[in-house]
């Protein structure tokens, strides 16, 4: 019988598990895993991580943060517990997401990026199992420039264009996510279809540029497709650096058993056409994501949604442990 999709695909791809479901990651092992807002309010919410909420809680309280900056220290180091606990399960890296409210300032996503590795170090995590995660803004993508030139990981999300992967590949970041069913999304609202075939899918031939753009100009950086919506969009990626899927379409790939085909490889790039490379200044940045409406729509509207989870994570844990009354009295 033909191994798995899955195994195929991971002697093509390095598989990624976008969650923070430690049950999920632990049975299915991949190499590394990616957080973000949303999925850690979802993990807090479930009954086996109580625990882990209240050491978070416990800690910010013995740092002495008052009421109102208690929770939002709470949330920090409760993201990095996430993390720690998911580094126990896994042989690589794990993304930490900076606040998505810090989105449009540089300094102080340099600064929230800082803390988030302060806090992993005390609990023995070197910096380069990290990967620092930033909204591809122009700020965003400044401050991982800063970043990376201090030696700190980055891996740079929201990203829909191929204008955003050359501002960060002029930055010299780590990794990037470009996103693929969100775009899928937004075409099929835009154009009133209900799919595309797989060789037409918009949000796989966005990756598939930056991919060919990438390796044509020998730019290190690692693109790392996210957010998908079937494993067909995931096969049709076959052999980009690496992929980051959620548990569900990770066990949808254990049970297919189709022969899995490269899509994607350096050779392949380069024998596409080849787009100049001019550096991304901000100007030119800010006038082709305007010009580019899913991508500035998408970028901004998946900003707003981050945030939302964060606040419906402050929500929980305010409910949780009564500081909204404590700031009240």
């Amino acid at each position: 019988m033909t191994a798995n999709a899955l195994n195929q695909l991971k002697k093509l791809t390095t598989i990624v598990a976008d969650s923070s479901d430690l049950a999920a990651i632990e049975k299915f092992r991949p190499l590394d895993a990616t957080t973000n807002p949303s999925l850690i309010t979802a993990a807090a919410n479930q009954a086996e991580n109580k625990t882990l909420i209240e050491d978070a809680y416990t800690q910010a309280k013995k740092e002495g943060y008052a009421a109102d900056a208690l929770i939002e220290r709470t949330i920090d180091i409760l993201t990095v517990k996430f993390g720690v606990e998911i580094l126990k399960l896994i042989e690589g890296r794990v993304s930490t997401e900076v606040d998505a409210a810090l989105s449009y300032d540089t300094e102080a996503t340099i600064a929230k990026a800082k803390e988030l590795l302060a806090l992993y170090a005390q609990y023995g995590i070197p910096s380069d199992r990290i990967l620092i995660k930033i909204a591809s803004t122009w700020q965003g993508i400044q401050a991982a420039k800063a970043l990376e030139a201090e030696g700190i990981h980055t891996n740079l999300t929201l990203l829909f264009g191929l204008h955003q992967a050359k501002a960060c590949a002029d930055a010299k970041v780590t990794l990037i996510s470009p996103f693929v069913g969100r775009i899928l999304d937004w075409y099929k609202k835009a154009e009133n279809v209900d799919a595309y075939p797989i060789e037409k899918d918009p949000g796989v031939l966005s990756v598939k540029q930056i991919y060919c753009f990438y390796k044509q100009h020998n730019i290190k950086t690692e693109i790392m497709g996210a957010s998908f919506r079937s494993v067909d969009q995931v096969l049709g990626l076959a052999g980009c650096d690496l992929l980051t899927v959620a548990p569900n379409l990770l066990a949808e790939l254990e049970q297919d058993h189709r022969e899995v085909i490269a899509q994607l490889s350096t050779e392949h790039a380069h024998a596409h056409t080849e787009h100049p490379h001019t550096a991304m200044d901000q100007a030119t940045f800010k006038a082709e994501l305007e010009h580019d409406l899913m991508a500035s729509q998408l970028l901004q509207s998946g900003i707003d949604g981050f945030i939302k989870a964060r606040e419906q994570l402050s929500t929980l844990l305010r409910q949780s442990f009564g500081v909204d009354a404590e700031i009240k009295a």
